[in-house]
């Protein structure tokens, strides 16, 4: 019973081993041996700030189990490891946070250079716009004048239309008269021409009879 409670033991603190994870202190350079020794063979250099991740810890011993990023694992001393990131690290994890949003600062600077670029191309064209709308509105104006007066000539076109037709009509009425009164004229004439050749007749029968008379009068006489 003892054993098993050693063995459950063992295996709660391993699987609490495992979840952690602990960094190489700062400043200096550590190896990560092969076995748990320093006579172990040295797998590979670990800068300080590499991020390991624990599999054990031996703590009669000092040494720690570990696993690196790319799956190697060895042991190295946990007295050189410590449970959070070292200062250099966060310094360069300030650099890199800091170089971003220098990169993010860059990015909006540029975007509002942009924008001021934009703004003042679209206030050059809004003040084009605002002369072709107020060239527009002009001929606008003249136009509805145009068509103002257009209305206003029509109208006085057709006036004079029907003026020129009362005109005429008026004209037609007058040569109807014209024509009528040289129609009357000439039957007075020519009436007046038969009355005259009438009377000439009369006259070219009455004359010889008076003459015949008073030349037979005179022969009476003698």
């Amino acid at each position: 019973m003892k054993k098993i409670t050693a063995l459950l033991t063992l295996l709660i603190i391993s699987l609490s081993a495992q979840a952690q994870t602990i960094y190489i202190t700062d400043s200096a350079t550590y190896t990560l041996r092969s076995i748990e020794s320093n006579k172990g063979r040295i797998l590979r250099m670990l800068p300080s700030g590499t991020a390991l991740t624990v599999i054990s810890v031996n703590k009669e011993n000092g040494y720690s189990k570990v696993q690196t990023s790319d799956g190697t694992e060895g042991y190295v001393l946990s007295r050189f490891t410590l449970n959070q990131p070292i200062n250099r690290w966060f310094l360069n994890k300030a650099n890199k946070k800091l170089e971003i949003l220098q990169q993010a600062v860059d990015q909006t600077e540029h975007e509002l250079s942009q924008l001021k670029n934009h703004n003042t191309e679209t206030l050059s064209s809004n003040q084009s716009l605002n002369k072709e709308r107020d060239t527009l509105s002009k001929d606008l104006h003249d136009l509805r004048l145009t068509a103002s007066n257009a209305v206003q000539l029509k109208h006085q076109r057709d006036q004079l239309q029907e003026r020129v037709i009362s005109v005429e009509r008026e004209l037609q009425q007058v040569k109807r008269q014209n024509q009528t009164l040289e129609d009357s004229t000439n039957q007075d004439w020519f009436l007046y021409g038969g009355i005259l050749s009438l009377i000439g007749v009369i006259l070219g029968f009455i004359l010889p009879k008076l003459s015949w008379r008073r030349k037979t009068s005179n022969w009476d006489t003698f």
